[in-house]
């Protein structure tokens, strides 16, 4: 799939209406309504973590009631790996996609990975031309090249807050030398040189008055994103994002619904199908909360989380669970038995860390008809199952 090209984005900001739209009445927003599985695409930074790097209260909450439902959460940010990983773990996302550096790098997260992770697709080009027409213009420019999964090399000068992961200073002329996913640019004004940069053929985004990021010709969030989508075999009109920055409207543009931060920039929320709420006020949840069954606000995170597999699930739900080396449960995830083979639905992440007690306690809350009773009981309805843990057993939640 081609990048989104400029004209492409204003084309589709012109047929918005540009007034802010805090309500779900349009389109789009109705096109994606009956649960089914959906790619949800997430900026990070201004979307789900705060400029304090906080992330608001009901998030992580709302990200396990989506992924319960089935739905495939891919994290989209400009971070680095370095810069994503951290993030992606407070969120409980170890387990799913993620494209970084604004689409550079494409990884799926998994913690039995050596890192935590293996790298899907890694752009690359060649930095020295860019790097040389950065210090014709701007002498002065301030250079870091990224180390997938590590950090940076720099030139120099960068404040540890202003680069994800380790910084090894180096001599510019090294930055030169071998391929690249991405290149960070400081120096005041830079960003007028935009145009500049790009007739290299490199892709420039600017962040600021006083940054520019550059990746490969042709890399932004959407190409990975529909990479990513092909590869889940999840349909192009069952696709939502969310975002707040310049480095987001490609994003914004290639999903079925887009959904822009209500502090985002007018091109961004005019590119947009829907305007949320702020950072500060949460505005994802309201988006992750639309695409899934209202369960009751008085269940627990679990038997919330086992209520929306429940209901989403394309038939009776069957439980895997995996036991570590003790009571406590390693892994649980919802899915169906079709065709004689059981397909995984969603993880259910509040089951991790429990005991199957828990599990029964919670299913009982949400009135679904789990085996009840004494261990001896349920083991007459549990078939054990191989690989994913030490121990793992199937167990029916519904259709009993």
């Amino acid at each position: 799939m081609p990048p989104f090209a400029k004209q492409d984005i204003e084309a589709r900001a012109a047929s918005r209406d540009v007034s802010l739209r805090s309500d779900t009445s349009d389109r789009s927003a109705q096109a994606i309504t009956d649960h089914a599985r959906t790619l949800v695409a997430l900026d990070i930074d201004g979307t789900l973590v705060d400029s304090g790097g906080r992330i608001p209260s009901g998030t992580v909450e709302a990200l396990d009631l989506a992924r319960a439902a089935g739905h495939k959460i891919v994290l989209a940010s400009g971070r680095s790996l370095a810069g994503l990983l951290p993030i992606a773990t407070r969120l409980g996302l170890t387990t799913e996609w993620a494209v970084c550096s604004n689409g550079a790098v494409t990884v799926r997260l998994d913690p039995a990975a050596p890192s935590g992770y293996d790298v899907v697709e890694a752009r690359t080009f060649d930095p020295a031309s860019v790097i040389r027409r950065a210090l014709d213009v701007a002498p002065g420019v301030r250079a870091a090249v990224e180390d997938v999964g590590r950090g940076w090399r720099t030139s120099g000068g960068f404040e540890p807050s202003e680069l994800n992961g380790q910084q090894k200073i180096v001599p510019m002329d090294s930055l030169m030398v071998q391929p690249s996913t991405r290149i960070a640019f400081t120096a005041p004004g830079i960003r007028r040189y935009t145009d500049t940069l790009r007739a290299t053929g490199a892709t420039v985004t600017p962040q600021g008055a006083n940054w520019l990021d550059v990746t490969a010709p042709g890399v932004n969030k959407a190409v990975a994103l529909e990479a990513v989508r092909v590869h889940l075999k999840v349909l192009a009109e069952r696709t939502v994002a969310v975002g707040d920055g310049v480095n987001d409207l490609d994003m914004l543009a290639w999903a079925e619904r887009s959904v822009a931060m209500g502090q985002a920039p007018a091109i961004v929320r005019s590119t947009a199908d829907q305007t949320t709420g702020t950072i500060e006020q949460a505005g994802a949840i309201p988006v992750l909360t639309s695409l899934v069954p209202v369960v009751g606000d008085e269940l627990s995170p679990l038997a919330a989380q086992l209520a929306t597999a429940e209901r989403t699930a394309p038939g009776p739900v069957v439980l895997r669970v995996w036991h570590g080396t003790g009571p406590y449960l390693a892994r649980c995830e919802a899915g169906t038995v079709q065709d004689g083979q059981w397909v995984g639905h969603g993880p259910i992440a509040s089951g991790v860390g429990t005991t199957m007690r828990a599990i029964e306690t919670a299913a009982l809350e949400a009135e679904l008809p789990y085996p009840r009773g004494i261990e001896g009981r349920r083991r007459a309805q549990w078939r054990s199952v191989t690989g994913g843990g030490p121990a793992g057993f199937e167990l029916p939640l519904s259709g009993l």
